[in-house]
């Protein structure tokens, strides 16, 4: 092989967890051991896991790619001879070439630390566009686009944008809500990893827009790389004027603080995690005011997830016209997909509303990674639907979802074999309701802990009718007595179980913990 110029080695969290550190150590010993003109570069990951780690070589045909990489096969990198782990121009693989990558476009691509490298992709175009238009068209300009937020509940984000400013206060804020946690989701952590100028640069258009001058990202503790990342790229923002007081020499300001939450997952919901802004203790408030009009410090406060403000920057720089493209029905735009579970090849999916969940799983996902025919997904994260087979044709839109009783949820897709079974499934989301409630209200504080109760006696085969009965009912005091989604959703997986695999709760074989099952998150063991 032809000596490179650059050769990429990611430094996401995923790639790190199968070793990437050890191969960009090796790269960088036959680089200087050959005394090469070449250079290391660490980047994001592209999102095919199952790839990981995935080194790309700069050459005179394009980036190859090469993996899953080990140490032990970077010197073969520099031979002469083919390499077996081979995989040609990585934009020419079919993974890759079928999707459609807006908002994760430079994600494994460029180096996330180099501003030099986020501007030659693209970068800063929208922020430069937005300080020439006025607050009230930067709005209108996201509203036509038809983003809704990408959190979960799909709200239409130009609503939220008209509301926070039109409001009367003396400051408004953007908060960030980047506490991913829902199982089987990781694409907020991959951006902040492997763009998180991108995020920045969405925030900062946010705050043009509804005339806010600080914004907040609230992050987990528990993604220390993705804390470390977005901390320093905040500093080379500021040093570089993207944000501040005087962004890109325009004479406007803003700027971004970050704040670290600590494994509560109930602060992902918006109330809560204002409360928890606050210094208080991450509970839920009863709604109305809406965040919009009374959120952080009694002020307007427009709250967006991760990817719901990294799409700003393309709406700004290629218009909404061009956003709106891409999707179906009310559902425009991209949708990140995250596919994991029982699959065989694992990893980030960016399409168009639209495509089928079959077509994720199967053309995608390449099926099951246990060679067992898929029995069951569940899309949206813990307290999502679970899924049949029969359903598997459904279109990948929120209504479309909300039709048949599920919800796309956040994008997280976990898929199960034939072996899992639903019953303790069930049970798991009412024992996850029980652990993660901030207890503020009485239905999901009290009803998921006897809703563990109660699957326990039907399936130890006590009055499986009667508790069934009861169980139906006690979903129905969650979803409707609830303060906040946590309780209200919880009854989904419950009620998608018993509907879709009545036969996982009969008292056949003693009660296993969906913890154990199946040597992934959430399968049982032939």
């Amino acid at each position: 092989m032809i000596a490179p110029a650059r050769i990429f080695v990611p430094d996401d969290a995923a790639a790190l967890s199968v070793g990437a550190e050890a191969v960009a150590r090796a790269v960088a010993a036959e680089i200087a051991a050959r005394g090469l003109d070449a250079r290391l570069v660490r980047t994001g990951s592209r999102g095919a896991f199952w790839l990981e780690p995935l080194v790309e070589i700069e050459t005179e045909q394009g980036r190859l790619g090469f993996g899953p990489m080990t140490p032990a096969e970077v010197p073969a990198l520099f031979a002469p001879a083919p390499h077996p782990l081979a995989l040609g121009r990585v934009e020419e693989m079919p993974w890759f070439a079928g999707q459609q990558r807006l908002t994760f476009a430079r994600c494994g691509v460029i180096d996330p630390l180099s501003l030099a490298d986020y501007r030659a992709y693209g970068g800063l175009r929208s922020l430069a566009r937005a300080l020439d238009m006025a607050p009230a068209a930067i709005v209108e300009e996201v509203a036509a686009s038809g983003l809704r937020g990408r959190g979960g509940a799909g709200f239409p984000a130009g609503i939220k944008w008209r509301t926070v400013a039109a409001t009367e206060a003396d400051r408004r804020y953007i908060v960030c809500n980047a506490d991913e946690g829902d199982s089987g989701t990781f694409a907020d952590r991959m951006l902040m990893e492997g763009d998180p100028f991108l995020l920045i640069e969405g925030m900062a258009i946010a705050g043009l827009g509804v005339g806010a001058a600080k914004g907040f990202v609230y992050i987990r503790s528990e993604y220390p790389h993705a804390v470390r990342r977005m901390a320093r790229a905040l500093a080379l923002a500021r040093e570089a004027g993207m944000i501040g007081p005087d962004m890109l020499g325009s004479g406007r300001g803003f700027e971004i603080e970050l704040r670290l939450g600590a494994g509560a997952y109930i602060c992902g919901e918006e109330m809560a995690l204002i409360e928890s802004l606050e210094g208080r203790r991450g509970q839920v408030r009863a709604k109305p005011p809406l965040p919009a009009v009374a959120g952080l410090f009694g002020r307007p406060t427009l709250v967006h997830n991760v990817l719901s403000l990294a799409a700003v920057p393309t709406i700004l720089a290629e218009g909404a016209a061009f956003y709106r493209e891409f999707g179906i029905g009310r559902s425009r735009g991209t949708i990140a997909l995250q596919l994991g579970g029982n699959i065989r090849q694992g990893g980030l999916v960016e399409r168009g509303f639209g495509l089928s969940l079959r077509e994720l799983l199967e053309g995608y996902g390449g099926g099951s990674r246990s060679g067992q025919p898929l029995r069951a997904v569940q899309v949206g994260g813990p307290l999502g639907a679970y899924w049949p087979a029969a359903l598997f044709d459904t279109p990948l839109d929120y209504e479309a979802f909300a039709e048949r009783g599920g919800m796309l949820g956040h994008g997280g897709v976990v898929a199960f074999d034939d072996t899992v079974d639903l019953a303790a499934q069930a049970r798991f989301a009412m024992e996850f309701c029980a652990i993660e409630s901030c207890g503020k209200c009485t239905p999901c504080r009290i009803g998921s802990t006897r809703g563990v109760e109660v699957i326990d006696r039907i399936r130890a085969g006590d009055k499986p009718e009667a508790n069934t009965a009861l169980l139906r009912d006690l979903c129905e005091v969650l979803r409707d007595g609830s303060l906040c989604a946590l309780g209200g959703l919880t009854p989904m997986p419950v009620l998608s179980a018993l509907e879709h695999f009545p036969e996982d709760f009969a008292p056949a074989r003693p009660p296993v913990a969906a913890g154990q099952q199946g040597g992934t998150a959430h399968g049982r063991a032939p």
